[in-house]
């Protein structure tokens, strides 16, 4: 790099570590795998820091929305190999969660957070359809900047639009339970459930509740489906717990994808994460989502309390 240039891409890097937050929220709610997403966002900066023989910002007004381009598009084309990889994959799949370290806020989720419930949701959207909802719905973006950033019409981004709000909202109520009322409900939940009070647990479970355990194959798991019904979850998650008794489970506390839930450690090691959501009167557990694959927990790390 000559000394001419330094200056130039010193800048570029600015701009780029100015955004990266962004970019992150943008594609992790995309590909809801944070192992994928990095390696998007070093995809686009490699993308970035090539363009004009090194020299990135030389013909752009709007670096910002470059960038989201250039992520967006590049994300796109990793759902792809997900799809692929998700063909041969054990049992449900559940996205990476995003567990924010002790009490600090993680800088991932300062952006715009989706809770795992809604990752789940968002799943069964098509790639396009994913990318225009989190661009629209959770980061604000009109329906004429989208089209530039997918390169289809804004008629087409529309319609779009359209077909991805109504399944997400067939699927999910537009509700959003208090913060407190939600950490109580957790607490009452994983208290419940280490402390073996099957009458509180059959209290604070819906009736129609549902468990989904991802463990990848690695780790001994629920089984190949999801377990629906209040009884069959009880004996689900006592056999949990009773593995979790004989592993010597440290808790935790986390906000995970922004909302309160339970990380259980062996030793220093994590080894499971546990994610409630509730119904929309706020006062049972509809779905509790486990996940216990240890390549979706690498960034996870235990703290002293």
């Amino acid at each position: 790099m000559s000394e001419s240039s330094a200056p130039a891409t010193d800048k570029a890097t600015d701009v780029f570590v100015d955004h990266r937050e962004l970019l992150f929220g943008l594609v992790y709610n995309m590909l809801g795998s944070v192992a994928d997403t990095e390696d998007v966002l070093q995809e686009t900066w490699l993308s970035w820091t090539s363009r004009n023989q090194g020299e990135p910002l030389e013909g752009i007004t709007n670096p910002r929305a470059y960038l989201v381009r250039i992520a967006v598009n590049h994300a796109l084309s990793r759902r792809a190999a997900i799809s692929r990889r998700r063909e041969t994959y054990v049992g449900p799949w559940l996205p990476e969660p995003l567990v924010a370290e002790g009490g600090a806020e993680d800088p991932a989720l300062r952006t715009e957070s989706v809770s795992m419930a809604m990752l789940v949701v968002l799943e069964s959207l098509t790639p396009l359809e994913r990318a225009v909802f989190v661009l629209n719905e959770v980061f604000g973006y009109a329906h004429t900047e989208i089209a530039d950033i997918i390169e289809r019409t804004p008629a087409a981004v529309r319609q779009l639009a359209h077909r991805a709000r109504g399944h997400v909202h067939a699927r999910r109520p537009l509700y959003q339970a208090h913060p407190r009322v939600r950490r109580e409900a957790t607490e009452r939940f994983v208290e419940a459930t280490l402390g073996g009070d099957i009458a509180a647990l059959m209290e604070i479970l819906a009736p129609d509740v549902t468990v989904w355990t991802d463990g990848g194959g690695n780790r001994q798991a629920a089984g190949l489906r999801p377990v629906h019904g209040r009884d069959k979850v009880v004996r689900l998650i006592s056999g949990f717990r009773d593995r979790g008794l004989k592993k010597n489970l440290d808790l935790r506390y986390r906000s995970v994808n922004g909302d309160d839930a339970a990380v259980l450690f062996e030793g220093d090691e994590p080894y499971a994460v546990m994610v409630m959501d509730l119904t929309p009167e706020g006062d049972r557990v509809s779905d509790v989502y486990i996940v216990t694959n240890p390549e979706k927990l690498t960034h996870v790390h235990k703290e002293e309390q």
